[in-house]
């Protein structure tokens, strides 16, 4: 998945209009223009789009945990320049505030079936002997998950051309 398609999705999932996903970025203390907003959200056939840098959506949910949850005392966390589907899948959990079992039923809702031991090794550190790579397909699964529980009236084609 690249980080517009991720972008779009949570996007469409949580209902965010650009000018809410301006002041996601300023939560996390980095300014964006709308029209940069739009440009990220453009289909990749497009003239206008622009592709999303690491450093971008790393931005965008650093800021999207301080939306849900309450902006943290002190520092803000720099955005990481390097970002791949585990950070983002662990950056999500923390914003939605999920255990384990949430994110299982969050799974089950996609049709997707994971053990308690794999989802625990998509959060341990890449060092460790049980770390696992999150792949786009575990990735996708859980962001339509969300978007089930969140919005269960929505086809899931929709999300498609949306996201």
């Amino acid at each position: 998945m690249t980080n517009n398609d991720i972008f779009r999705r949570i996007r469409y999932t949580f209902d965010l209009k650009d000018s809410t996903i301006v002041d996601i970025f300023t939560l996390a203390e980095v300014s964006v223009a709308q029209e940069q907003v739009t440009a990220w959200l453009k289909k990749d056939e497009d003239d206008a789009f622009v592709t999303m840098k690491n450093r971008e959506l790393a931005a965008f949910l650093n800021g999207f945990i301080s939306f849900k949850r309450g902006k943290r005392e002190g520092p803000q966390p720099a955005p990481e320049t390097q970002l791949n589907n585990n950070m983002v899948f662990q950056k999500l959990r923390i914003a939605l505030n999920l255990k384990a079992d949430d994110i299982l039923a969050i799974f089950e809702l996609a049709g997707f079936r994971i053990s308690n031991h794999e989802l625990s090794a998509f959060f341990r550190k890449p060092s460790h002997k049980n770390y696992r790579e999150c792949k786009d397909q575990v990735l996708r699964n859980f962001l339509l998950g969300v978007q089930r529980q969140l919005r269960p009236s929505s086809n899931d084609s929709d999300s498609d051309s949306e996201a």
